[in-house]
Parts: structure tokens; sequence; C-alpha cells
């Protein structure tokens, strides 16, 4: 499959599940959502390699990296979403995620030695500054603890999100197949989840409506087993810091919807912050011009 279509197919469709995470906020606990979608895409997932006779058990020295792909990528990152959609606009959430980028090449180097460049720490206060400016006046005009503990935990996942990639970068690596380490890692995190409701004790809510149903199938069957097959691949292929280049994108189509179906309204500081969050992103991956080498002048004898 085409690089160019996976990364439009992952751009499209993670573009379009904040607002399916906002559609299961209410009367079922986050934990409980969050497990009815890892179970069904994990079974879905699952059942499919097993049809087509692809489903394979990776070695036991790879077990703790699929865990901690399960840990960061289908569980406790998208806790911090789903509780943080209860705060703030899903279009918000995803900008702060479109920040991946960043984490993305912190984290590259400090476990596989990367390089960060000043081009990087550039974009970096870009960012910071334009979601400065994104939420300036939820925090700053109208002071609320609310918006604060959102910003604060969609950071937060998406750092679980970052760290999620590195385990997967690892995985493919080590010659594990996105799809491979997917099914096996959103068993693990549906394992993870029943735990955690457990220990909690929260208590396990039926879905029920029909938004929340259709949500919950659009966010299992599309947006995790389709969204993250497309995105690991992306990251198998062309590595963890271009590959989050497609979070660049999800803001526009999140924020679309966010202002249709939720009532999010743009002010003057909120157009620039995003602008300057997207060129931040934009500018880690912009090629710099290569230095033309000096031409030798034809009038001058060629040094023997």
């Amino acid at each position: 499959m085409a690089n160019a279509v996976l990364f439009i197919a992952t751009v499209l469709i993670w573009g379009t599940t904040w607002i399916a995470i906002a559609m299961q906020v209410g009367p079922v606990p986050v934990l409980v959502s969050v497990f009815y979608r890892f179970a069904l895409a994990a079974v879905i997932l699952i059942a499919v390699l097993a049809v087509m006779r692809r489903l394979k058990l990776p070695a036991l020295r790879d077990q703790p990296f699929i865990l901690a792909q399960a840990l960061c990528l289908f569980s406790l990152n998208f806790i911090c979403f789903y509780n943080a959609a209860a705060s703030i606009p899903s279009g918000l959430i995803s900008v702060i995620f479109s920040l991946a980028t960043i984490y993305n090449a912190v984290n590259a180097r400090l476990f596989f030695g990367d390089r960060i460049t000043g081009r990087t720490l550039f974009a970096a206060a870009l960012g910071a500054t334009g979601l400065l400016l994104l939420f300036a006046e939820e925090v700053a005009v109208d002071f609320d603890m609310g918006t604060l503990k959102g910003i604060g935990l969609a950071a937060l996942g998406t750092l679980f999100f970052s760290l999620g990639n590195m385990a997967s970068r690892r995985n493919s690596a080590a010659g594990i197949s996105p799809l491979t380490a997917n099914a096996w890692g959103m068993a693990y995190g549906t394992i993870i989840l029943l735990v955690l409701i457990a220990v909690t004790q929260t208590p396990i809510v039926a879905p029920s409506g029909i938004t929340y149903l259709a949500a919950l199938l659009y966010l299992s069957a599309i947006g995790s087993v389709i969204g993250f097959t497309t995105y690991l691949m992306l990251v198998s292929r062309i590595g963890s810091s271009r590959a989050a280049y497609a979070t660049v994108l999800f803001p526009i189509v999140a924020l679309s919807l966010s202002t249709v179906f939720e009532g999010y309204h743009w002010t003057g500081l909120g157009l620039i912050g995003l602008t300057l969050t997207l060129l931040g992103n934009v500018i880690i991956f912009a090629r710099p011009l290569a230095r033309r080498s000096p031409q030798p002048d034809a009038n001058l004898p060629a040094r023997g």
C-alpha cells in the first residue's frame, strides 16, 4: 500500500475520531467506554488475522514491548483523552495531540539517539506559544480549572501516545508487523482496562443509545483497527517522527467538526494560536535547502 494512501487514511480517520470520543462521554464511565472500544477492536482484528491465517504469537523476548505498546496506545492514553473530552472541545484536544510531532522528536532522541535540531526547538516554541494563544480566553479571561485539567490530560495522553510510538518502532525493527503488534496490544490493553475497572470498582454500565453505539462501532472498527494499522504501518516505513506529521492535519478536520457539532466559537487569538501550532509542526518536516557546492570558474586553470 502506498505511503500516500496510508497517510490520507490516517488523517481522515483520526481527524474524525475526536468527535466520536466526545459522543461517548456521559453515563458510561470512561474506563468502561475505553474497555468496550478496545475489547471490540481486539476481537475484530484477532478474528480477521485468524481467518487470514496471519495471527502470530510474538516471541517471549518481545512481550514486554507489546505490553508497553498496549499501555501507551491502547489504554492509558485514551483514558486521558476521554476524560479531557469532558472538559474541553474535542477539536482542541486534537490540536494538543498534534504536538506528538515534538514529543516524538524528543523521545526518538532519548530512546534511539536521533538528533534534535535547532529547527525542532524553534518548532516546539511556536507550538507552545500557539497553544497559549488558543486557550488564552479560557485560561486568562474565564479562569477555569476544568479547562486546565482538560489541557493537562490531553498533553499527558499525547505523551503516552508518543511513548507507544517508540515501542511500536522497536517492535517493527524486531520484525513484528503492525497488525500482529496491534492485535496482541489491543488484547493486552483490554485486560489492563478490565483490571483497572476491578481495582477502582468502576460500575460496568451497558452501552445504550444509537449515538453511543454508533460511535463505539466507529471507534473500534475504523478508528482503532484500521486507523492504528495505517498509522503504525507509516511508523514502520518512514519512522515515528515523519509519520507523526499526519497529526498536524488532524486539527483541521477535528475543529471543523467541533465547530458544527459542539458549537466551538473561533476567536482572533484562537486562529492565530492554531496557525502557530500547525506552523510549528510543519517546520519540523520542512527540508532545509541543500547547500550548493561552489562551481569552479571555467576561466581559471584547473589545479593539478
